[in-house]
């Protein structure tokens, strides 16, 4: 019902160029280039500045996304109230997107209550990084997203989504059997100042998270080797190629013969993981439904998590 090109619009505007506005929206470049010309010409605007290797959008382009959230946010009340005419939960359909740590550790259990309360429900779980979720979201592929909050995210302000905060979970330090911190207490990030570490490659959640926690503890870690999955991570490190900072709800390959130490002394380095939707969808019965069961999960584990 609203014009598509305002969801091309939309992605350049996150992403800075047409070339991956086109990728999120599942057309060619040639073909997004195209759209906001017409656009363009329909308004008798200029709408995209080019800005070096990027565009910029001119101020017409951004009052025309600020009126097209409105409408869209208004379309996906539309929605919810049209949903309260339809009979139960036959044919009612939610979808997730969840980082990995997420879709093993909160959204499964989720799905499972919603599950018993809906058997009639069809349920979705699709796992992948945060910045792609915020993609699929936009896109109207996904209802609800559960990502780790890091700064190549949309910011809470934006009038796009409704973000909220779920828990916080702490980080604690992997290393090896023998390593020298194993067993002491009030250990602290900064005490690995001088180690090498491993880290997932850069552009991911995880490597976002690690080098903000060490640049809060005063330092730039060392990162000998890039590992995105916590089995080679922990292969690693139980073999002193190096440390990691790993999620308390992170499971560990038990295989791998390493140590979680707690950090106990401030900065202790966190995760903040929160929830998101399209603005206005959380009306919608079947999103009402998914986050409130999505708080009730999360604040059974943040209860978890401060008494471990």
């Amino acid at each position: 019902m609203i014009d598509r090109r305002l969801r091309v619009l939309a992605a350049i505007a996150r992403h800075g160029t047409v070339t991956a506005a086109a990728e999120v929206c599942r057309m060619t470049p040639s073909a997004a280039s195209h759209q906001m010309q017409a656009l363009a010409r329909e308004l008798g605007v200029t709408l995209l500045e080019p800005d070096g290797r990027r565009v910029r959008l001119t101020a017409a382009a951004r009052t025309l996304l600020t009126h097209g959230e409105t409408l869209r946010a208004q379309w996906e009340r539309a929605q919810a109230d049209l949903a309260a005419h339809r009979d139960g939960d036959a044919g009612g359909a939610l979808r997730f997107c969840g980082f990995s740590t997420a879709a093993a550790a909160v959204v499964p259990e989720v799905l499972g209550r919603l599950r018993t309360a809906h058997p009639g429900w069809e349920l979705q779980l699709r796992e992948c990084e945060p910045a792609r979720a915020f993609d699929l979201l936009a896109a109207g592929d996904t209802d609800i997203v559960v990502v780790v909050a890091t700064s190549s995210l949309p910011p809470v302000t934006d009038p796009a989504f409704d973000q909220r905060t779920l828990f916080d979970e702490p980080l604690d330090l992997l290393v090896g059997p023998d390593h020298p911190l194993v067993g002491h207490a009030d250990v602290a990030l900064a005490d690995t100042a001088a180690e090498r570490w491993i880290c997932s490659n850069p552009g991911r959640a995880y490597h976002q998270l690690v080098t903000m926690a060490c640049a809060g503890a005063g330092f730039a870690p060392d990162i000998a080797h890039h590992a995105d999955e916590w089995d080679t991570g922990a292969a690693l490190v139980s073999r002193g190629f190096g440390v990691a900072l790993v999620p308390r709800l992170a499971d560990v390959p038990a295989r791998h013969e390493t140590r979680r130490i707690r950090i106990g002394t401030p900065p202790v380095p966190i995760r903040r993981v929160v929830a998101a939707v399209r603005a206005g969808a959380r009306h919608r019965p079947a999103v009402a439904a998914g986050l409130a069961t999505l708080d009730e999960v999360c604040r059974e584990l943040a209860d978890r998590l401060a008494a471990t």
